[in-house]
């Protein structure tokens, strides 16, 4: 999340403090997500929140340090590359390309580099991501463009529907953390909101409860799920069986959805279990991934003044 002037284009603030801006803003700041379903959905945004961060860890503009960029398994070539360039302008030295299921099973400890299968479950904000993992690379992959986002969308789309009521992204969000739910729980809850009423146009505060919720995010909740499944029959039975021993792992910050796994483990008949730190797995394996060159990586691109020198060898080869 960035929050930008639109008139000169310069970034106030990034991530939790710009968060906490959306719908909150003046008319010449907005806040906005830069990067949409795992892909750039605004370069030249995209490109400063980038050298904030790399500022943020390096102060100094003469440091290029090494970047590590995760991207989802089903990205295109130009979706990438689109990633990469963005990475070099911020100031990158060099960019290895990491898919998501690959750094996820890294932080999460699991051995992806012997010849036994695992699978992983990535349900992030704007992709969720199922990928069976051997021998330190991807034997079958499924990426869908819907993740946590969705689920706020489906809730708000139901108060609005259901209660007349208009609601902001982030009252949404509050929302499905707080009761929020895959599964029956033993104890259902309820949770007051409130929010704009779309007939008189006064504020109004309602009641959800935890089945109204767990009713509203029932459909994009089912295509994860039904992701699952596919990919489960797409894989290969030697890997299957060691799947049905070792279970799903599930990683993202949509794995804390209350109930998941159990959902999980009622649809597949696996078992399935959330890694210890699920909102911050990928990121520490793609960090892990650049400090030992024994695990798995993704290659990114060559060092700038490497390339200008291959392409002035291959001129010079052809001229002469």
């Amino acid at each position: 999340m960035v929050a930008t002037d639109s008139n000169s284009g310069r970034v106030y603030a990034v991530g939790l403090e710009a968060k906490r801006m959306i719908g909150r803003t003046p008319a010449t700041i907005s806040a906005s997500r830069p990067l949409r379903h795992g892909v750039i959905a605004d370069f030249d945004v995209t490109e400063q929140m980038l050298r904030y961060f790399i500022r943020k860890i390096s102060p100094s503009r003469l440091a290029h340090p090494r970047v590590a960029m995760c991207v989802p398994s089903g990205v295109t070539g130009v979706e990438k590359r689109a990633v990469i360039e963005a990475c070099e302008a911020a100031g990158a030295r060099r960019v290895d390309v990491i898919e998501e299921p690959i750094a996820a099973a890294i932080g999460s400890g699991l051995p992806i580099g012997e010849p036994r299968g695992c699978l992983v479950v990535d349900v992030g904000g704007g992709t969720s991501e199922v990928a069976v993992l051997s021998l330190g690379g991807i034997v079958v992959s499924g990426s869908l463009r819907v993740g946590g986002y969705e689920l706020d969308e489906a809730i708000a789309s139901y108060v609005r529907n259901r209660h007349q009521l208009a609601i902001g992204q982030q009252t949404a969000e509050d929302v499905k953390l707080e009761i929020g739910s895959a599964w029956p729980q033993e104890v259902e809850s309820e949770v007051e909101i409130r929010g704009r009423d779309l007939v008189t146009g006064l504020p109004k505060a309602v009641s959800l409860t935890s089945e109204e919720v767990r009713g509203a995010i029932e459909e994009p909740l089912r295509v994860i799920i039904e992701a699952v499944k596919d990919t489960l029959e797409r894989t290969p039975p030697e890997l299957a069986s060691d799947i049905a021993d070792t279970g799903l792992t599930l990683a993202g910050g949509g794995a804390l959805l209350h109930g998941f796994a159990e959902r999980l483990r009622d649809e597949t008949q696996m078992p399935a279990y959330v890694v210890e730190s699920p909102l911050t797995c990928v990121a520490i394996g793609a960090g892990l991934s650049l400090e030992e060159p024994s695990l798995p990586a993704a290659g990114g691109r060559a060092p700038r003044r490497r390339m200008q020198r291959r392409s002035r060898r291959r001129t010079f080869s052809r001229s002469t």
